[in-house]
């Protein structure tokens, strides 16, 4: 007899699930996919997008059309709570929906609770990736009257990334504007030296204020205020601060990692609840916590796929291997970009050539037919 299975999030560790739905639906089992929106935006493209170099119909996979084209349903919500003794999800609608096997790939945010924000100040975090899209329309119209002073907030890769496209965005509507970095302690701190000191010669060359040593304490309508005291003029502000899980699987009472991620095992599996899956940035592997970065949640994707299956129909589990090093190659805005993988360290067009040549394949796998010729 068939069971139903729930899919919480069209991200990247469920992107083989999605694809191969009618694996699950032709053994008798039905499909539930829950999602924020019909489309999930990939976002290492994301800056990209911002810049222009990217239409954003070429970063985003169509999460409704996959569903419904495996014989899945698509239910378009946003999961508030998990009453996980009775298997059952409440909506933010108040609709509950039951399950007998459920995966949680829902990503991650950026933490606004400890920072104080006027309500009025133009405010955008780097995620939900669809927030960019916002602030790219109101950069172009702002642009045409005014010349700009706009402050990125966080000193790793997003920020990093986010700055370096806003550079782009500014060159090629052919306006004015004045930009800053707030990097908190070091800019790509947790990077090799060669890596920081390629990303700060990079933005430095292009009139790019960095200011390390910082952190941010409030924002007022358009004036950050620093932690040392010192304020900055703005009209926008991108908050590109450390990412977390949503506080869903700490309110639900569930077992959860520090930083307030699904706790799971070796099989991504809730360490309390068989039935309960994850991927991604929402989960904390208990055996080896993983650095918030998508290659992770790729190579979840195979592992995910099979133990869904194997749990809906009770075999054996496979166990996740995170693998070795991981590739990063950093988007500067400029056509070029920045590789690192171990020690090896790069700068220039063969770099981005290489980013935009795997992020296009990556997308090309999982899309559906028409995608790319949305408006």
């Amino acid at each position: 007899m068939g069971k139903h299975l729930v899919l919480v999030g069209g991200g990247h560790a469920h992107l083989t699930c999605l694809k191969k739905l009618k694996d699950f639906v032709e053994r008798g089992h039905t499909v539930t996919v829950i999602g924020p929106a019909p489309h999930h935006y990939y976002s290492g493209m994301g800056p990209g997008m911002l810049a222009g170099t990217y239409r954003p119909q070429e970063i985003r996979f169509n999460i409704q059309k996959m569903a419904e084209a495996g014989g899945a349903r698509f239910l378009q919500g946003v999961v508030v709570r998990i009453e996980a003794a009775a298997k059952r999800l409440v909506l933010a609608t108040g609709e509950q929906v039951s399950y007998d096997v459920v995966s949680f790939n829902t990503g991650s945010g950026i933490p606004l609770q400890s920072l104080r924000i006027a309500p009025e100040a133009k405010v955008f975090t780097v995620k939900p990736i669809e927030q960019l899209l916002t602030a790219q329309a109101l950069i172009k119209e702002r642009l045409k009257k005014q010349e700009l002073h706009m402050v990125v907030a966080g000193g790793g890769p997003a920020g990093l990334e986010i700055t370096a496209n806003l550079w782009r965005l500014v060159v090629r509507l052919g306006g004015e504007a004045n930009l800053t970095l707030v990097a908190g302690r070091r800019l790509m701190g947790d990077f090799p030296e060669r890596v920081r000191s390629l990303a700060q010669a990079s933005l430095t060359a292009r009139g790019v204020e960095i200011v390390e040593g910082a952190h941010l304490q409030e924002v007022q309508t358009n004036l950050v205020v620093l932690r040392d005291g010192r304020m900055l003029p703005f009209n926008l502000l991108f908050l590109a601060l450390g990412v977390r899980p949503s506080p869903l699987f700490q309110d639900s009472g569930l077992p959860t990692g520090p930083d307030g991620g699904l706790l799971v095992n070796d099989h991504l599996q809730s360490v309390r609840y068989p039935e309960m899956f994850g991927g991604g940035d929402c989960i904390y592997l208990q055996s080896r916590p993983l650095d918030k970065v998508g290659v992770y949640a790729v190579r979840e994707n195979p592992i995910l796929y099979h133990n869904l299956l194997a749990a809906l129909e009770n075999k054996m589990l496979r166990r996740f291997q995170p693998g070795g090093a991981y590739l990063l190659i950093f988007n500067m805005g400029n056509d070029r970009a920045i590789f690192w993988k171990k020690q090896f360290v790069f700068e220039g067009k063969l770099a981005f050539w290489l980013k935009d040549y795997i992020d296009r394949r990556f997308m090309r796998k999982f899309q559906v037919s028409g995608e790319l010729t949305e408006a």
